[in-house]
């Protein structure tokens, strides 16, 4: 096996919280004082200690990574995962040197090029023709360089109308396709992406991972963190699973997602919180997803029968009044495949409702599914919109039990999802 390029060793990352004490309806002068000259003189002594200065009475500790280790090599692409809130952003912004480790060690061979929300890096006052060079010197590449590849990166974001235009005008999707061409094409020996494709469209999608099979084949590393189980799965060999800030996992991609995908156990009237399954990026503060239940039941603890009657519903919180809303589910198997996409434009539904709680249901008279775990996709937004008002993915949706079939036909050694009934054979 070659050196490792990345070598993370103890990694550990620590924030303070600050958090206002509760404060009692009437408080007398003498307690005001109080309390403002302790917070003076809490202030005084960080700032003399060199400790980092918090708003709030009652500081607490927030580790976001704690005692992380691992390695990657050179033409290695590796995969991490883990749930919001798992310490994925923060391990990729210590690595991209844009913040500094509480503990532990990074050492880094070669020039990191970083992907980490959409328009990273970009001065929004210059056009789309200045941050190209002006990511490009960041690199540490020359003009010259970077002339050679400004066709193929202009070419590759779909962006030649604007190119002179200043990128705060660009549209979420144009920034993320330029974001990426650039970061694509000026050749870093280390890439670093962070979910940004999920703001492209699926054709924009399938060119990215296009591109990033082509970098690795050139010896290049890549860091792809993704909540998309189905590019990790196709795109790394092995892959880092992260959890509440610590390495739970890294093997062989299969065994890593695998153990990801896994229906939590607890408490069947406790399941996961729908936050952990959220799409990062969105058009936040339309409506959000607070809760979805299948057949009466929590999500991930169901279980159906072949055949069976299917009822997923869907509670939402509305921010704001939506009009013409389109609402999307997809199904998919153990092997995050989609089996059936299901929109509500198809019978002429769409979502207007006005702010306040709402909830919305799904029924299917018969599944016609094989026996096995499948998972959900949920999602609303507006027909013309790029970013979905929410989405949240590869929820752990149900499981189809086959031991009472008898009206179905069913071969275990049979591929495919999709079940039919009893066929008549005829000449």
């Amino acid at each position: 096996m070659s050196e490792p390029i990345i070598k993370v060793e103890g990694l550990s990352k620590r924030y303070i919280l600050g958090h206002q004490a509760a404060q009692e309806r009437y408080q007398s002068l003498r307690e005001a004082l109080s309390r403002t000259l302790r917070s003076t003189l809490r202030t005084t002594r960080d700032m003399l200690s060199g400790r980092q200065l918090i708003q709030g009475d009652d500081p607490e500790e927030f580790w976001a990574l704690k005692d992380v280790s691992f390695e990657v090599c050179k033409g290695e692409i590796l995969g991490v995962i883990g749930r919001n809130g798992a310490g994925k952003s923060t391990l990729l912004k210590i690595l991209s040197r844009i913040t500094e480790p509480t503990s532990g060690r990074v050492t880094i061979h070669g020039r990191v090029a970083s992907l980490l929300e959409v328009g990273t890096g970009f001065h929004p006052e210059l056009s789309g023709r200045e941050n190209i060079y002006l990511n490009g010197a960041i690199l540490g590449m020359s003009r010259t360089e970077i002339r050679s590849k400004f066709e193929q990166i202009v070419s590759f974001a779909e962006v030649e109308r604007f190119i002179d235009t200043p990128v705060k005008r660009y549209s979420s999707g144009m920034y993320v396709r330029l974001a990426f061409a650039v970061a694509a094409h000026l050749e870093p020996e280390i890439l670093i992406i962070d979910e940004v494709l999920a703001v492209g469209d699926i054709a924009f999608q399938k060119r990215c991972l296009g591109k990033i099979n082509d970098i690795a084949r050139n010896g290049r590393t890549i860091i792809f963190v993704s909540h998309d189980i189905a590019a990790v799965r196709k795109l790394t060999v092995n892959a880092l699973y992260l959890e509440r800030g610590s390495v739970k996992m890294k093997a062989r991609t299969e065994e890593v997602t695998t153990a990801y995908l896994k229906p939590q156990s607890g408490d069947q009237n406790s399941p996961e919180p729908i936050a952990n399954y959220r799409r990062p990026y969105r058009n936040e503060g339309v409506l959000e997803i607070v809760g979805v239940t299948i057949n009466g039941q929590p999500f991930g603890h169901v279980q159906l029968m072949i055949g069976e009657k299917l009822c997923i519903r869907i509670h939402l919180h509305i921010s704001k009044e939506v009009e013409s809303g389109l609402a999307s589910i997809n199904i998919l198997d153990s092997e995050l495949r989609v089996v059936s996409s299901i929109l509500s434009s198809d019978v002429g539904y769409y979502l207007n409702a006005k702010v306040g709680g709402r909830t919305i249901n799904l029924s299917l008279d018969q599944l016609s599914l094989a026996p096995g775990i499948y998972f959900l996709s949920l999602g609303f937004n507006q027909t013309v919109s790029t970013l979905g008002w929410d989405v949240v993915e590869n929820l752990p949706g149900f499981t189809i039990d086959g031991s009472n079939n008898k009206a179905w036909m069913m071969r275990p050694d049979r591929p495919g999802s999709m079940l039919i009934q009893a066929a008549n054979w005829s000449e």
